[in-house]
């Protein structure tokens, strides 16, 4: 039978279409649910991978902490209430706790929903795994906290180390600190919108440094501690030479950034850590600043402490012996299968397979006819 031509061209199209269906990446699911604690959705989730709908002013601080999409949602209650939800999503959590750092302000209460929050009049912002969420009620009721709790709970989560927090944070003294000033740094444009002590250029965010800062109260004032962390010790000590170049140099030495004028300037490295005081700080104050910190290599061992039967040498040892015996038995058994079978063929062939004597050829060597002869002389 003759396939048409047309045919043919239609089923090769399909196969094209189906593979290139397949190949295509599938949308992201949404982060917002349509439905939590009473709340429903009234019209349409609307989302975005430009991070300007999200925040036109701070599009290129979005970016800095790894923005990938932005949701929006209009929620409603049978009682009339009404809740607007913005849903900012990171490359991982350590973006999202960045970006609430950044937008928190001293005038925020702090709240107990998702991982960190906190609360101005009707908005509420929190942050869950790589989520940041944006809630404002029109009318507030007791209940509100626990209807965000709940909806933390059901925001997505994370994929494996993209939900782990950075360490940076826990090296922060909590002695001091001012109300909701420790601020999560990733880049340059962040840095500098915060008034760090170091310029960016300082810093150097290419290496793959990462920064928090914190407002500490002084006796003369408002001082700064700055963390920064490299991947290396190596980088942390090259970079703290080239800081303490800038900041002694007078004039300032060409291809090195200036340090920004914040008054007394203190620092130090702990491993990959280099920790920066500056403000209006007496010594005392200071050595107790940079004497609070104090690296501490998180080493993971992930071996088992316990001996298991794959690991117990003596388990090993009667393995052996066990394969030993399975292998002389089935040597046993295919030569006894081999002698059977050579035996049952000699005697229901006798001759005709094994020791046939017309293909039975001998070389003979006759050594006893060349025995040389032995001569004596006289």
């Amino acid at each position: 039978m003759r396939v048409p031509r047309i045919s043919i061209v239609l089923l090769l199209t399909l196969v094209c279409q189906l593979a290139l269906a397949a190949t295509e990446p599938s949308a992201p699911s949404a982060a917002l649910p349509t439905d939590f604690a009473g709340w429903h959705l009234s019209g349409a989730l609307t989302s975005s991978s430009d991070p300007a709908v999200a925040d036109a002013a701070n599009a290129a601080v979005l970016k800095e902490y790894g923005f990938q999409r932005f949701e929006k949602a209009e929620y409603t209650r049978e009682d009339g209430r009404k809740l607007a939800v913005q849903a900012a999503i990171f490359e991982d959590a350590s973006g999202a706790y960045g970006a609430f750092t950044y937008y928190q302000t001293p005038a925020m209460i702090e709240e107990k929903i998702g991982e960190q929050a906190g609360s101005l009049n009707n908005r509420v912002l929190f942050f869950q795994g790589n989520v940041l969420v944006d809630a404002v009620f029109d009318k507030l009721s007791a209940m509100s906290a626990a209807e965000l709790r709940e909806l933390a709970g059901m925001l997505l989560k994370p994929v494996a180390s993209a939900g782990k927090l950075p360490a940076l944070r826990n090296y922060l003294p909590a002695h001091g600190l001012e109300k909701n000033s420790s601020k999560y740094i990733l880049g340059p444009i962040a840095l500098d919108r915060n008034g760090a002590p170091l310029p960016s250029a300082t810093v150097d965010f290419k290496s793959g440094a990462e920064v928090i800062l914190g407002k500490y109260a002084a006796a003369a004032g408002d001082s700064t501690l700055m963390l920064i962390a490299y991947p290396t010790p190596q980088i942390a000590a090259q970079k703290l030479r080239q800081i303490d170049a800038a900041h002694t140099s007078t004039p300032q030495q060409p291809g090195i950034a200036p340090i920004l004028d914040v008054g007394p300037f203190f620092d130090k490295r702990t491993g990959p850590i280099l920790v920066i005081a500056a403000g209006p700080l007496s010594q005392s104050e200071a050595r107790a600043m940079l004497s609070s910190i104090s690296y501490e290599a998180d080493v993971t061992w992930n071996e088992n402490t316990y001996v298991s039967k794959r690991d117990n040498l003596a388990n090993l040892l009667f393995n052996v012996i066990v394969l030993c015996g399975v292998v002389i038995g089935l040597a046993l058994v295919a030569g006894i299968g081999f002698g059977g079978i050579r035996i049952l063929t000699k005697r229901v062939f006798p001759g005709r397979i094994f020791d046939r004597p017309e293909e039975m050829e001998f070389i003979s060597l006759h050594l006893e006819d060349n025995t040389p002869q032995s001569s004596s002389t006289p």
